[in-house]
């Protein structure tokens, strides 16, 4: 793999040092133009300065090690995702409590939304490190918490606190890959964490079958206390044994145009405890983190509860939580804009067009996806039982997850080789919509086998280019110490995204499929057993096949998928549109496209291996430093 993609590292083993007289600050005893680096580079936070030293202390061993722990916790983070969630319907009917196992989903869908903001911010705040090991003991603990609970109350609070680990992981391995590889090698590091779930998603099952079988839910969550400490000691040794490194050495982000080579600039915080505290709440902008996550909250939770029975959009808990969390949300925007020395998403992100458009084709994206994918195993389920077996349904529901995770590998590698991504990002974003679209007709009454798995693949190879080159584009606009924000923005509006999808498909479902299956069935049934069809699965497909009740039952889940496609297909558009206003970013060696740096913050000139303009052409580049 290229050295490019990581810092070079200092060959000099020690640094002489003396205090300058007039700052906090130990110079190497070489010149004063080291302290004039200090204005050629934004202002950036003490993680993002960590994590640019760390990338320069690190040789061709500590870089293996690196990229062999990056491989273990993505290996683990994959396995506990295709088993762990196959204990909630058991861990929840053991306590008699399965119906509250909705609301479970609900809180884990909000703290996944919201955790990734906050975990970037802190990422930057105290460091990739730090962040990473605050993230694994919430992880653990919420596993402990699982694994050891005697009442509902408890698992219920474990399966919140490890998801605030779970999604916190989840976008700190996409940051530290932004943070150690340049624009070239990006999108296919980046792909390559998830493939992991090639293996994984053959052998999960079977791995929570046989612990069911031969022990308790309890210990398929306790293991995971054991393998995920395992599993992310090697990284996490590794940046703090980097960090320290950097440390004793004087290696800063920036020490470089001094005269000479070997000179270091390490900034000392002499301040006092209280003010480092104050420091660091301003850093993290502790006001608007609460804020944001109590907004959002307040917006998600009747988006992902609202379901037409029970709770109705013209409720008025549903009203008063949607007016109380966009008022708090407004209140957001405003301090953030006008009193947050620090913003979680700085304004400039939303006055740059391409920002904007790859946080938007996700938002649709997701929305056109959750609208069609929320019933899609229903649907199966019932028009496809008995001749799928229950395994092979489970392996059709992966098939777009394993397109997606192939194609986004091999837009990784046609990036690395064309240097570009726009067009690529196009290209995705039409072969999903076909794939949408082609799915009207094979999800339909007697839609083949064949048909119903080639569109999942064909949905799945435009996802997973779109995706690649989503962020990738976003990460290339903007200055390292921004990679983490716009990389938690990108992530937020596609978990937005699939909560107002999943709640589109749920209205649709609850509005239509009723007034189908009365259609269909009122000649043969009595309401009440429509009903029972209408609310079980199991019922709707208990019917023999070839008698008039099964014909009117698929042909009312055939209707109704067709109109929920049909939306699909149409909010499948807009993620094209979108496509266009992004910029052709040139994926050159730096680590972004705004400065001319590479990933250890060395800033590159003419005759490097980032002297040819990031962005294609001068007029690009006046374009980009406009912005930020």
């Amino acid at each position: 793999m290229s050295s490019n993609i990581i810092g070079s590292h200092p060959s000099q083993e020690t640094f002489g040092e003396k205090v300058h007289p007039s700052r906090d600050v130990v110079v190497s005893p070489a010149s004063e133009n080291a302290s004039k680096t200090l204005g050629e580079h934004p202002e950036e936070t003490s993680g993002i300065g960590k994590i640019k030293a760390v990338a320069r202390v690190w040789g061709p061993t500590s870089m293996i090690c690196f990229y062999i722990g990056v491989a273990m916790i993505c290996y683990t983070y994959s396995l506990d995702g295709v088993t762990t969630y196959l204990y909630q319907a058991y861990a929840t009917s053991s306590f008699s409590e399965h119906s509250d196992l909705g609301a479970i989903v609900t809180a884990q869908a909000i703290v996944l939304a919201v955790s990734k903001p906050v975990a970037a911010k802190i990422s930057d705040v105290f460091g990739r490190a730090e962040a990473f090991t605050v993230a694994i003991v919430l992880y653990v603990f919420g596993y402990i918490l699982l694994a050891a609970c005697k009442i509902f109350e408890t698992y219920a609070a474990g399966a919140i606190i490890y998801y605030i680990g779970y999604a916190s992981v989840q976008i700190l391995i996409q940051i530290l890959i932004a943070d150690v590889t340049n624009l070239r090698w990006r999108g296919l590091i980046s792909s390559l964490t998830a493939m992991p779930f090639f293996i994984n998603f053959a052998i999960g099952s079977n791995i929570a079958a046989k612990v069911i079988e031969k022990s308790t839910w309890h210990w398929g969550y306790g293991m995971f206390c054991i393998i995920l400490p395992v599993g992310a000691g090697p990284i996490i040794a590794t940046l703090f044994w980097a960090q320290n490194r950097a440390r004793k050495l004087g290696v800063t982000a920036t020490n470089y145009g001094t005269e000479k080579s070997d000179t270091a600039l390490a900034v000392l915080d002499s301040r006092p405890f209280l003010s480092r505290m104050k420091g660091h709440l301003i850093d993290l902008d502790l006001v608007g983190l609460i804020l944001f996550s109590v907004g959002f909250a307040l917006v998600l939770l009747p988006i992902t509860l609202v379901n037409g029975v029970h709770l109705t959009w013209n409720s008025g808990k549903v009203i008063a939580m949607l007016v109380l969390g966009v008022l708090i949300l407004i209140g957001f925007v405003v301090y953030e804009a006008l009193a947050a020395p620090k913003p979680l998403f700085p304004l400039r992100f939303f006055r740059n067009r391409t920002i904007m458009a790859c946080a938007l084709i996700p938002f649709f994206d997701f929305v056109s996806f959750y609208i069609q994918y929320t019933f899609q195993y229903s649907f199966i389920y019932v028009t496809h039982t008995p001749e799928w077996s229950v395994v092979n349904q489970g392996y059709f529901a992966y098939t777009q997850t394993l397109a997606l995770t192939f194609f986004a590998v091999l837009a990784g590698g046609i990036q690395y080789s064309t240097r570009r991504s726009k067009w690529l990002l196009v290209t995705g974003l039409v072969i999903r919509l076909v794939g949408v679209g082609a799915m009207i007709h094979t999800k339909g009454v007697h839609g083949s086998t064949a048909g119903l798995v080639l569109t999942q693949i064909v949905q799945g190879a435009g996802g997973g280019i779109a995706a690649c080159a989503t962020q990738t584009l976003a990460q290339a606009s903007v200055p390292h110490q921004d990679v983490s924000a716009v990389t938690a923005l990108v992530l937020l509006f596609a978990e937005i995204g699939n909560a107002v999808g999943s709640s589109v498909a749920t209205g649709i479902w609850k509005n239509e499929m009723p007034g189908q299956l009365h259609d269909q069935l009122g000649g043969y049934l009595n309401d009440t057993s429509i009903d029972q069809i209408f609310g079980s699965i199991g019922v709707a497909a208990s019917f023999p096949r070839d008698s008039p009740v099964y014909d009117g039952i698929i042909t009312a889940y055939g209707n109704t998928m067709r109109t929920l496609l049909i939306v699909a297909t149409c909010i499948a558009v807009v993620p094209i549109l979108l496509s266009f206003l992004v910029q052709d970013v040139h994926l050159t060696d730096d680590q972004n496209a705004v400065e001319k740096e590479d990933v250890g913050g060395e800033r590159l000139g003419n005759g490097t291996h980032g002297s040819k303009d990031s962005l294609g052409d001068a007029e690009e580049r006046r374009t980009m430093d406009e912005k930020f």
